[in-house]
C-alpha cells in the first residue's frame, strides 16, 4: 500500500514565501505511517489527560458543541511540500484546556491506530492549534485524519496528528513516533527541523 496519493506534484511559484527546501502543491498529498483508521463518530472520544491523572473528555457530540472558528493557514510537510491559504474549522485547543488545571511544559498526542507525536504545551496555546474537523468545507475525511485531527500549522505537519484521540498533558518531554525514528523534536519548518541533528 503506497503512502502517497496519486498526483503527488507541485513547484514553487513566482511570488511566493515558502520555508527553505519546500515546494507548492495545490492537490492534498496523502501520507501515512499505516493503515487508515476508520472511527466512527459514535464511538470517537477525545480525552485530554492532565500530569496528575486528571481526564477530561468529549465525545463527538459535547466536542461539536463547543464553541468552533473558521482556521485559513499554510501548512508545510517534512517530504518537503507546502500547501498555501487552507481552509479548516475546529475547536481551539484553548477551548480544550480552559478547564484543565495544570503545570505540565510538554504534550503528547494520542491518535487512534496508536501514533503519537510530542510538542511542547505553549505551542498549542495561544490560538496556535485547533482539534479540526473539516477541511474546505466538507468533513475531515479518513485519509486526511477524520472524524478529527490536531492542527498545529507552525511545525511540520507530521506534528498535526492524524485521527487524534487524546492529548495528555506531561511534565517531561517523551518522543512520539516519528521524533523516536529520527525526526526532530521539534520541527520548525522555517528552521528546516526536518531530523535530529537540524
Amino acid at each position: 500500500m503506497g503512502i502517497v496519493s496519486p498526483g503527488f506534484h507541485g513547484r514553487r511559484q513566482a511570488g511566493q514565501k515558502l520555508p527553505p527546501g519546500q515546494y507548492l502543491v495545490t492537490d492534498f498529498p496523502v501520507l501515512s505511517a499505516g493503515p487508515t483508521p476508520r472511527v466512527d463518530t459514535g464511538s470517537w472520544e477525545l480525552r485530554i489527560t492532565s500530569e496528575t491523572g486528571q481526564v477530561h473528555s468529549w465525545n463527538w457530540a459535547e466536542f461539536r458543541a463547543l464553541p468552533s472558528e473558521d482556521i485559513t493557514v499554510d501548512i508545510h510537510c517534512v517530504t518537503k511540500w507546502s500547501k498555501l491559504h487552507t481552509g479548516w474549522q475546529g475547536v481551539s485547543l484553548d477551548t480544550l484546556l480552559a478547564g484543565v488545571e495544570t503545570s505540565a511544559g510538554f504534550a503528547l498526542a494520542r491518535s487512534y491506530g496508536g501514533y503519537t507525536t510530542n510538542l511542547p504545551l505553549p505551542d498549542l496555546r495561544d490560538g496556535q492549534a485547533w482539534i479540526a474537523y473539516e477541511f474546505d468545507g466538507s468533513p475531515l475525511a479518513a485519509e486526511h485524519g477524520g472524524p478529527a485531527r490536531l492542527l498545529v500549522p507552525h511545525l511540520y505537519f507530521w506534528k498535526s496528528a492524524k485521527w487524534v484521540s487524546g492529548i495528555d498533558l506531561r511534565a517531561k518531554d517523551e518522543p512520539g513516533f516519528w521524533e523516536s525514528l529520527g525526526y526532530h523534536n521539534y520541527g520548525d519548518p522555517w528552521r528546516e527541523q526536518r531530523y535530529w541533528g537540524d
